[in-house]
């Protein structure tokens, strides 16, 4: 089990409703913009202004607004209690501040202090709060134990989406300059290079060059991972974590042999390297364009026909929910196709059509389970019907794998519990949090090894991969045990032309005769 200077929870059967313990995570802060440019660089003060109050309350006012739905947010809670324990931060930390109705109070009393009148004049009778400097800090560090999940909205009667309101937060401390250092650092790196990671073209296209080599070497067949390549069809847009770290990069080797495989006509963009938009995460709409506009122009220096994104959760909201209204219309794209279109649906497409040599007994050294990802299951489609985002991953999963089972039904699907490090929350300075918010997934993970023979997990997001590699072993689990479901893809695509280990012995045996 990994240290911690921290207690992580004891797994049980089952994840208890928690006793209350009042500001259990009141000390977890991530840290904070400390060089101006990380928050100047994407239109915010470089500081914390001096008039902070009154600015929040002008943002506080437009946001209400401009966006109808965090009015209603604001004013339709009637404390009944339906979202209290779902939240995985709650059960894991035990704090009432962490139930998505006492997160959402934060700025709910505020708001009604100042924008209802019975806040104003009665502010004892609706639990109205004056916004101080002790309330603003709180803010901080409550919307950043937040993974805008959403999966409290599911249970909410009234709908209620704590998402929305923690993007609100966190959108009025960036417009005061109290900006989160991990998101806010992320972003400017997009804006100038073209990935979260800050890596730039060349360092992009050795890696790839270097993946095409190890390729060729293991299999015998040149798959190739193409750069900027003028008039190709496809235009993949993946997160920039697929270019080298583990299992990520084990997905991207399971696209490749895909469009390989399809005899597709793809490419990469130098431009657009990054599929992740983490302006979602700090409630910023024009950073977020600003991201995605990236995506557009790509496409169009490019000439290409159609958008396919990775596995990336949040990215594949953004541009599901979001990328036609904030960077299109991408009329310019080939209109027989979804714009964008998931890679998931795309190669699901290829298996269907028997386009794919698949070997499903690669994967029989793994029992398998699927962990929905929240931004996936709660926020889109990978397909064209209602449930699809469901269905799809489990469909291509069953057809490379002979191993396959689900984990509790009120833990899957749009109930699925949250990995915990989402919504900018995978950052180091935040372990505990994200530590402690794993607890439901890793209850439900902990069932089905022990009941059904689960040996590994497959998701398909960035985020979860990332977040899983580190938490897992605070369970006392292997960080392995958590993979890409394009790994899962590539372990069982059987190349047109591959040398398999029979044939390099038949060789050897021939070099050895012909000496």
């Amino acid at each position: 089990m990994a240290k911690a200077e921290f207690d992580v929870p004891e797994l049980q059967e089952y994840v208890d409703v928690p006793e209350l313990q009042e500001d259990t995570m009141a000390h977890v802060k991530s840290f904070v913009v400390t060089k101006p440019e990380h928050n100047t660089d994407l239109g915010f003060p470089g500081e914390l202004v001096e008039d902070w109050h009154d600015k929040a309350l002008e943002k506080l006012d437009d946001l209400r607004g401009r966006y109808r739905s965090l009015q209603v947010f604001l004013d339709a809670c009637v404390k009944c209690g339906s979202c209290t324990d779902k939240c995985h931060y709650f059960l894991g930390t035990k704090d009432p501040k962490n139930m998505p109705v006492g997160r959402q109070d934060l700025l709910r009393k505020v708001y009604r202090r100042y924008f209802t009148f019975a806040g104003k004049y009665f502010p004892k009778l609706v639990g109205a709060k004056d916004l101080t400097r002790e309330t603003l800090d709180e803010w901080y560090n409550y919307y950043h134990q937040c993974s805008q999940c959403r999966r409290c909205s599911v249970f909410c009667p009234y709908g209620i989406d704590t998402a929305e309101i923690s993007m609100a937060a966190r959108e009025i401390l960036d417009s005061i300059g109290y900006g989160q250092k991990y998101c806010n650092e992320i972003i400017g790196k997009v804006h100038k290079i073209g990935n979260n990671l800050g890596l730039p073209g060349p360092a992009l296209e050795d890696t790839l060059e270097g993946l095409e080599e190890d390729m060729e070497d293991d299999f015998g067949v040149p798959v190739k991972f193409p750069l900027n390549v003028k008039g190709a069809d496809i235009l993949l847009v993946t997160p920039s974590a697929d270019f080298f770290a583990e299992p990520h990069i084990d997905g991207l080797i399971g696209y490749g042999k895909v469009f390989h495989e399809a005899g597709a006509s793809w490419t990469l963009s130098s431009t657009a390297s990054e599929a992740g938009n983490f302006g979602m995460f700090i409630g910023s709409y024009e950073n977020m364009r600003r991201v995605s506009m990236r995506i557009r122009e790509a496409a169009q220096e490019l000439g290409v026909k159609r958008i396919i994104f990775g596995e990336c959760g949040h990215a594949w909201r953004v541009a599901y929910a979001f990328l036609n209204t904030l960077a299109g219309p991408f009329d310019f794209l080939d209109q027989k196709y979804p714009a964008p279109q998931h890679i998931l649906e795309y190669t699901w497409e290829q298996i269907q059509a028997g386009k794919l040599n698949i070997d499903k007994s690669a994967n029989d050294d793994m029992t398998l389970t699927f962990h929905d990802s929240c931004n996936v299951a709660r926020a889109t489609r990978i397909g064209d019907y209602p449930g699809s985002q469901f269905e799809t991953p489990r469909n291509v999963i069953k057809a490379v794998c002979n191993n396959y089972v689900d984990m509790h039904h009120d833990s899957i699907g749009e109930r699925t519990f949250c990995c915990g490090g989402g919504g900018g929350l995978l950052t180091d300075d935040l372990m505990e949090i994200r530590v402690k918010g794993a607890l439901p997934r890793m209850t439900e993970l902990q069932n089905v090894i022990k009941d059904k023979g689960v040996t590994h997990m497959a998701a398909i997001c960035a985020i979860c991969k990332s977040q899983f590699t580190k938490v897992l072993p605070y369970y006392g689990m292997d960080m392995d045990q958590i993979v890409s479901l394009h790994q899962l893809v590539s372990n069982a695509i059987v190349l047109t032309g591959q040398v398999t280990d029979d044939d390099e012995a038949e060789s050897d045996a021939e070099s050895e005769a012909e000496e």
